[in-house]
């Protein structure tokens, strides 16, 4: 990271100018959250605003100004005042980043948590780093995604019948969030989880964490899991049922960092294969 750079700075769709981090309702593109919207401040608030949420809009904006993790909020923040050269004129979210795409969907993917100069910077999931270019590409060549390469929030990306949230939504400091930190996180998941069962056939798991997270939601809302837990690997797949008995298939996959494409632990085919799996 660079020295703190000058605000307010424009963003690279629409021009606006913003500070970073982005006041609520200043006009963000597809900022889910008003200035009047509720602000959890521990993990109570978290507990009792995501239960009071009656649809997924609702948990959108409140995720989206939650300030329950001290030490998240400070790294996030401290990221997007200070910035990385390579975007050191444009502004950054800064804040915690909501599920993005369908609101009943067919398909839900769970990842970990925001990258720091990723979706900490453009305020929608998995968009903005190398990470993202590897799942929207696989997503497109699937059909569930418009086009194979997105950048920023208001380029018009559209997901058809699947959503993509995270079990903690906060970038944390060397992508390592604590177990307290995911733990005040979950209620949010649970919420999301609890709207999305009506008619949702398939979960993609991205990574070992993103695996146990969902199992561990599942089974917080009443969901049919299998005993003993099922083991996490890519393409690994396990048959978990809703509230209402409807079968919902969970299916794993390494996750899309840098680490593991790199190395070649995950190629494109092995990502279309459990992408197919779906």
């Amino acid at each position: 990271m660079t020295e703190s750079r000058p605000d307010p700075a424009p963003h690279p769709i629409t021009g606006q100018l913003f500070r970073s981090p982005v006041p609520p309702g200043s006009g963000w593109p597809q900022d889910p959250a008003t200035p009047a919207t509720a602000v959890a401040k521990d993990g109570r608030d978290v507990q009792r605003i995501a239960v009071a949420c009656t649809e997924v809009a609702e948990v959108d904006a409140a995720v989206s100004v939650c300030r329950a993790c001290p030490r998240l909020v400070q790294w996030r923040e401290d990221v997007a005042r200070t910035r990385r050269a390579a975007f050191a004129d444009q502004p950054y979210w800064g804040r915690p980043v909501p599920g993005f795409g369908a609101q009943q969907p067919r398909v839900l993917v769970v990842g970990l948590a925001p990258a720091a100069h990723g979706a900490n910077r453009t305020g929608r999931m998995f968009t903005g780093d190398r990470s993202g270019e590897w799942l929207y590409a696989a997503l497109y060549r699937a059909g569930f995604a418009d086009r194979e390469r997105t950048e920023h929030a208001g380029d018009g990306l559209t997901l058809h019948q699947m959503r993509i949230v995270a079990p903690v939504r906060c970038a944390p400091p060397q992508n390592a969030p604590t177990a307290q930190e995911k733990a005040t996180c979950a209620p949010w998941l649970d919420r999301e989880l609890a709207f999305a069962a009506p008619g949702l056939r398939s979960i993609l798991a991205l990574g070992q964490i993103g695996w146990t997270t969902t199992l561990a939601a599942a089974r917080r809302g009443g969901w049919s899991v299998p005993r003993p837990r099922p083991a996490f690997g890519h393409a690994a797949q396990a048959l978990l049922a809703t509230p209402d008995g409807s079968p919902v298939r969970l299916v794993g996959s390494y996750h899309v960092s840098q680490q593991n494409t790199f190395t070649g632990r995950l190629t494109e085919r092995m990502l279309d294969a459990a992408i197919a799996l779906l």
